[in-house]
């Protein structure tokens, strides 16, 4: 089978083209079946994970947005968080379902348990697309077996699980994503519905699960149709000639495409906009702001100008707030070290530390084999994201590049099917085959034992998860998802009281174990170390003791803590014993 897409230069879309009956039919059942068997098995591994977790940072605050959104018919709840609406709607639908049904609104703190079974559960909804996309993409250029090993190296990481069993926005983006270039690669050279269309739509609803996609999706365009050209019959022609010649023949063609990528970016936002729809009112805080100018001409037009201007809520507001929070940047923990501001190289060595170990040496097995094999447009799209991460500057997890590892993972099933076939020494072959298929059951492995806490894991090349909180923090291994765990430590210890510095949405309550926020000044002001922690029991977050939250509250409560040994733990706890 050609490496070349099979899609181009054919009318033939890839859903027909999956549905037309094959000359194998055994290989597209065993196509079906063993997404089938990806999808249950990991889905099995997601909710009872899923069951085990106590709420992290983000979801109160999703769930309980996404349900006020539901019951205003406002989507400003979310957009003041600048968190767009998609994956929270898919969410909290079957709970706003439930209060219609019942007549009863769901309380966030007493029915936490509850709802999060439901709402987590309405992520496998993205991570099924995910994973049939990842498995399209793949044998869309190298066939079966390219998307089998694809859509198993999705399935089988770790950090990718851990999230997929939390009801939170990140997997949707990842599957958004994906599914725009796919698509938008597919539909090159068709008509209009394929070529604008139905990438438009879906760069639209990419947007919708995660605002990144507002960068992200452009990317992808850019370079598949770089990559597109560099391929063609027009391009060809030009062997031989001048480099002058070669780079403007790119640039001619790159200059007529900007129509479709503007069409696309253009049709797309529509869409976002569409969805998010508005309240026709005002801004109060534009309101304030103009007010607030100095008068003259200048305060009197914004001022007539806010008081007019109809146009809130809408899609813009989260968008903005989502630009305006990545200019700011965030403080960041990275390599033990607290940093107040975002450092360059974050992403690049996160993704080294929470991928697993197959995941990042199985491109450098395929180059050893046939290296050429690597360029693939799935591969080149998450080599530009990996670059644009440099630019990225709120950095509290590697769940930021999950688009960025569901590319990869595409690019690399598609690379070691064309290496296998293009390489002319058996043992290479042999090698290659023996590699991928020890890493795909290492990797299973790896995330079978760190069930439930996928959100901690940190490959052995780092020194394993259990020291990984020394590395990273926050999404990237505590959460605020430990809180279960502790409470079975408690019983199996048979300790009467555990004091929790916790790490956490401060509305929820944390019963039968008791908040002891050390980051609070009011509530160390005038006490030494001693006296606050003498006759406790005193649980701390890795993330609270090593993050880079609270630098300035926290400080003299870390350090008094760092030097002392724990005297137990759990996966995201260090339990000190003063008593």
């Amino acid at each position: 089978m050609s490496s070349q897409n099979p899609f181009q230069n054919s009318t033939q879309g890839p859903i027909e083209f999956l549905m037309k009956p094959a000359a194998n039919r055994s290989e597209t059942l065993l196509d079906a079946l063993w997404l089938f068997f990806l999808i249950a098995a990991s889905s099995v591994w997601c909710v009872t994970a899923a069951h085990s977790l106590s709420a992290t940072f983000d979801e109160p605050t999703y769930l309980q947005a996404g349900l006020d959104c539901w019951r205003g018919g406002t989507y400003k709840p979310l957009m003041r968080l600048g968190t767009m609406p998609l994956a929270i709607d898919v969410q909290t639908l079957p709970l706003y379902v439930w209060e219609r049904m019942h007549g009863t609104r769901i309380d966030l703190v007493r029915d936490i348990d509850w709802i999060l079974t439901w709402a987590r559960a309405g992520t496998l909804v993205f991570w099924g697309i995910l994973l049939v996309y990842v498995f399209r993409t793949a044998k869309s250029i190298a066939g079966s077996w390219a998307g089998r090993i694809a859509a198993a190296l999705v399935a089988v990481e770790p950090a990718l699980l851990g999230h997929a069993s939390l009801a939170t926005t990140d997997i949707a983006a990842a599957a958004g994503i994906l599914a725009f270039a796919f698509e938008f690669h597919a539909g090159r050279g068709l008509g209009w519905w394929r070529r604008l269309g139905l990438p438009s739509v879906l760069y639209g609803l990419a947007i919708l699960a995660k605002a990144s996609a507002l960068v992200f999706a452009p990317v992808a365009m850019i370079v598949i149709e770089f990559d597109r050209l560099l391929r063609s019959e027009g391009f060809a022609q030009t062997t031989g000639k001048a480099l002058v010649e070669r780079g403007k023949f790119l640039c001619g063609r790159l200059w007529e495409f900007r129509k479709d990528f503007f069409s696309v970016i253009g049709l797309g936002l529509l869409v976002t906009f569409l969805y998010c729809r508005s309240d026709w009112t005002t801004e109060p805080t534009f309101v304030k702001w103009a007010q607030g100018l100095k008068p003259g001409r200048s305060h009197d037009i914004m001022l007539w100008l806010s008081e007019h201007l109809r146009i809130f809520t809408n899609a813009g507001e989260g968008l903005a707030q989502q630009i305006k929070h990545n200019m700011r940047g965030h403080a960041t923990y990275i390599l033990g070290q607290e940093r107040r501001r975002a450092v360059w190289w974050y992403f690049p060595v996160a993704t080294t530390i929470k991928c697993s170990i197959p995941f990042l040496v199985l491109p450098l097995a395929i180059a050893a084999v046939r290296g050429r094999a690597l360029r693939n447009w799935p591969c080149l799209v998450a080599g530009a994201l990996f670059l644009y991460s440099v630019t990225c500057r709120v950095q509290l997890g590697i769940r930021f590049m999950f688009p960025l590892m569901a590319l990869a993972a595409a690019g690399y099933g598609a690379a070691v099917v064309v290496a296998w076939r293009e390489t002319e020494k058996p043992w290479k072959r042999k090698a290659l085959g023996v590699f991928v298929a020890a890493g795909i059951l290492y990797t299973g492995l790896a995330s079978a034992l760190v069930w439930p806490e996928a959100l901690c894991y940190t490959n052995e090349f780092w020194g394993g998860t259990a020291d990984g909180y020394k590395l990273l923090s926050d999404s990237n291994y505590d959460w605020g998802q430990g809180l279960k765990e502790l409470v079975k430590w408690r019983e199996a210890h048979g300790v009467d009281a555990v004091d929790v510095w916790y790490f956490g949405d401060p509305r929820m309550d944390i019963s039968p174990l008791r908040k002891f926020p050390l980051h609070e000044p009011s509530f160390t002001q005038n006490k030494t170390m001693d006296e606050l922690m003498q006759g406790r029991c005193v649980a701390v977050s890795t993330t609270m003791l090593y993050g880079s939250y609270f630098p300035d509250a926290g400080g003299a409560v870390r350090t008094f803590l760092k030097g002392r040994p724990p005297a137990s733990r759990t996966t995201t706890y260090l339990i000190y014993d003063f008593r």
